[in-house]
């Protein structure tokens, strides 16, 4: 299977960290409905004031949707172009970050002061000028490709969107949510599985996101299929997925977590009993600007939500 990876590194490069998503919304919606005629079937997009900037694709007659966040980890700048951070970076000295404020773009290195009195320590952006309080800024693009990875900033999520548009191409029934602010406390989930279970009586959901190299989970062996993380997913879901992905032979592991969550968290904790899974290729560097994620377990994680959102 030939990944597009071109289309990935243009994904990666569209900025949205939490809380500025309508630009990633934008160039999602624009490449859908430039490319609609090669899809197995038209969609029809959901997209407004009421959701924000998520949105929704519905294909055909759904019974299980797709869960992917676009915004990213970044930071606030604050005053005297001090940083605040947005969702979880990683703080690495030296750190390329770019953005937008009044006076046009903002290019600057993170840089970590330490206190000669106490030990704290303070971060800031180190720029050419003062930065508008309020910029956010994102990791500066740095897309890397080898024969068997992919390493950049953000594959954390845009690789799950990624994924999901891969997945539209063949899809006949189903539905995408392209929600919002999952790296900074979680929101517009609720309001999306509310509209699905209202009009359509979806009650299944895949949470397509990416998951970190751990012991127990490594580059190279498949999409990883979450048992659990700090939530419980229904388990008679769970081993549905399980056994479709060992009667379709597409490699994968199984993650076992105490701890972490995701667009499933929200779902979990909504009103709505809507049965979730989170499946996700593993990445190893989270949170950074040098993300790696193998070329074989993508492909896998394509083809597995493939299978799934036919059978489930």
């Amino acid at each position: 299977m030939e990944l597009s990876t071109n289309f990935l590194q243009q994904l990666i490069a569209v900025q949205g960290v939490s809380s500025d998503e309508s630009r990633i919304k934008s160039f999602i919606i624009d490449y859908i409905q430039t490319h609609e005629s090669e899809f197995a079937v038209k969609p029809v997009i959901y997209s407004g004031d009421e959701l924000h900037d998520a949105f929704i694709v519905v294909f055909g007659e759904p019974k299980t949707a797709i869960y992917a966040h676009t915004d990213t980890i970044g930071y606030s700048v604050g005053y005297e172009n001090e940083l605040i951070k947005v969702g979880g970076p990683r703080i690495i000295d030296g750190t390329k970050l770019v953005g937008k404020d009044r006076s046009g773009d903002v290019a600057g290195e993170l840089m970590v002061f330490e206190s000669d009195e106490d030990g704290s320590k303070s971060i800031q952006l180190i720029a050419e000028n003062s930065v508008d309080r309020g910029t956010l800024l994102s990791f500066a693009p740095n897309f890397r490709e080898t024969e068997i990875a992919i390493q950049s900033p953000y594959m954390d999520n845009r690789l799950g969107v990624f994924v999901a548009l891969e997945v539209a191409k063949t899809l006949e029934n189903g539905a995408l949510v392209f929600s919002t602010y999952e790296e900074h406390g979680g929101n517009s989930v609720s309001a999306c599985a509310r509209f699905l279970y209202d009009k359509y009586k979806v009650k299944q959901a895949l949470i397509c996101d990416i998951t970190w190299v751990t012991h127990g989970v490594v580059h190279g062996e498949g999409v990883a299929i979450s048992l659990r993380d700090s939530m419980l997913p229904r388990k008679s879901y769970i081993d549905r997925i399980v056994a479709i992905a060992e009667k379709a032979n597409i490699p994968f592991q199984l993650e076992v977590e105490s701890a972490g969550g995701s667009d499933g968290s929200t779902l979990q904790k909504s009103e709505l009993l809507i049965d979730w899974c989170f499946i996700g290729a593993p990445e190893d560097n989270v949170h950074t600007p040098d993300e790696i994620v193998y070329k074989n377990d993508i492909v896998s994680m394509i083809q597995l939500y493939q299978i799934l959102m036919k059978e489930l």
